[in-house]
């Protein structure tokens, strides 16, 4: 059975909706949220996959290059980078990985058969820049599931050994559940980098929580993300268009205690790859480039799905009704925003900085976020977004981490705050309702 099949049998849908979120506990803060409860109540052993290669195919038993895909010495298998997922972010930074002047190896871990099978047939992976396609094979390859292979040979993942170095670019819904089942492939001298949309799950309050239970004895890795503000679209399986290059953030959300310095591998090698453009960060100037990206997500991705347009036709009519629904979404998300900066964990994060504080209080104030959210709707004018894309195809969408996360902080927080625009934003998105302007205005603006 795939990985990810066994993952929603033991974990549960993460789907953040309003239905979904935390409810009044006795005391402040509210209860945790549902994601992080469903992961204490969890008392199941891991499942222990087998690692899938090309050799594990029928009519496929001898490869071009099987050697390629075992690890031959400890320092290849220190050297070596997981990629788990294999979408457009995934494809992106293992290509570029790959194309580094002495690239680390490099595994790209594929959620069902059919890609392994797709790769057997036709190995590599194509990004299109500036009209030039690119194809990079120097990868290796696997397919992590609990089906026990009948032909070739049955590994485990890692050789039953730690991963060093993990690229989690699935979902954002996928990402922890995923990141969960492996964790006894995971300790503190392993470094795990995000590269999801949508705020971190692990950075405070919950994610000490989650690090105690899952790791006790300060042996969780070392957990960064990458603020990835690239557009790539798919052409299909392995190929993508890196339609509007940009740069990635890098930085730690949650250093590992015993072996922090470990992280500075696969940054160095994220911020030497070429096309990425990527450069490290501090801890607070990661979060609060977080906090404004996702202030980008939780406007642009959901209100251009609603009325399945462009996100430049957001921005058409300064006076119209879709300004208006944003004008009422940054309201709400502001005062969100400047409640979790005053809240105790974000002193954590901030380093007890208060002069930073009030600064970052002005940086989230509704005006300063009305003037980022315009600047970034004039440069993505022409494109579609990610969530547009995914009702197109049918796929579930990431409104539970985008508006689903401010709803659920608002609910932690326990301040009152008024999230209802929202609200009915993540009902519509979910049930997948088509709007027109008046009637998206109507909606959230008269039915507050």
């Amino acid at each position: 059975m795939p990985l990810s099949r066994i993952l929603r049998a033991q974990l549960g849908s993460r789907r953040m909706s309003a239905r979904h979120l935390s409810q009044r506990s006795t005391g402040a803060p509210r209860e945790r949220p549902l994601w992080l409860q469903t992961a204490l109540d969890d008392a199941s052993s891991p499942p222990r996959p087998f690692a899938w290669t090309l050799e594990n195919l029928e009519g496929n038993a001898i490869p071009k290059s099987p050697k390629k895909q075992r690890i031959h010495s400890r320092s290849d298998h220190e050297r070596r980078i997981y990629v788990l997922g294999v979408g457009n972010l995934g494809r992106l930074y293992a290509a570029c990985l790959a194309q580094l002047d002495n690239p680390p190896p490099i595994t790209l871990v594929v959620h069902r058969r059919g890609l392994l099978e797709h790769w057997a047939s036709n190995p590599g992976i194509e990004i299109t820049r500036y009209g030039t396609p690119e194809r990079v094979s120097n990868l290796d390859i696997e397919w992590w599931t609990t089906e026990k292979p009948t032909i070739g040979p049955v590994r485990e993942i890692a050789d039953g050994d730690r991963l060093g170095n993990l690229i989690v670019a699935t979902k954002a819904s996928d990402a922890l559940p995923q990141l969960d089942s492996l964790r006894q492939y995971l300790d503190s001298s392993s470094t795990v980098l995000f590269v999801q949309n949508g705020m971190n799950r692990l950075w405070p309050p919950h994610g000490p929580v989650y690090n105690e239970h899952r790791y006790p004895g300060s042996q969780h890795p070392n957990w960064l993300h990458g603020v990835t503000m690239h557009g790539v679209y798919s052409e299909g399986a392995f190929k993508s268009v890196h339609a509007a290059p940009a740069d990635i953030t890098i930085g730690p959300v949650c250093s590992s205690k015993k072996h922090p310095e470990n992280a500075s591998y696969l940054t160095e090698m994220i911020t030497k790859a070429p096309h990425l453009a990527a450069r490290a960060v501090l801890r607070p100037q990661l979060w609060i480039l977080q906090l404004e990206k996702i202030v980008i997500n939780m406007i642009i991705n959901p209100l251009s799905a609603i009325l399945r347009v462009k996100n430049g036709v957001l921005f058409a009519d300064e006076d119209g009704e879709v300004v208006q629904v944003m004008d009422a979404l940054l309201n709400e998300t502001s005062n969100v925003l400047q409640a979790l900066v005053r809240h105790e964990s974000s002193t954590q994060i901030l380093q007890g900085d208060e002069s930073s504080e009030k600064a970052l209080i002005q940086r989230l104030s509704a005006t300063r976020l009305r003037e980022m959210l315009h600047q970034v709707g004039e440069k993505v004018k022409y494109n579609k977004s990610s969530m547009f894309q995914d009702i197109e195809a049918g796929k579930q969408t990431e409104i539970g981490e985008f508006n689903g996360w401010l709803v659920e902080t608002a609910e932690m927080l326990d301040q009152g705050l008024d999230v209802s625009s929202h609200k009915i934003v993540i009902d519509l998105v979910e049930r997948k309702v088509k709007l027109d302007k008046a009637e998206l205005g109507r909606r959230v603006l008269l039915c507050r």
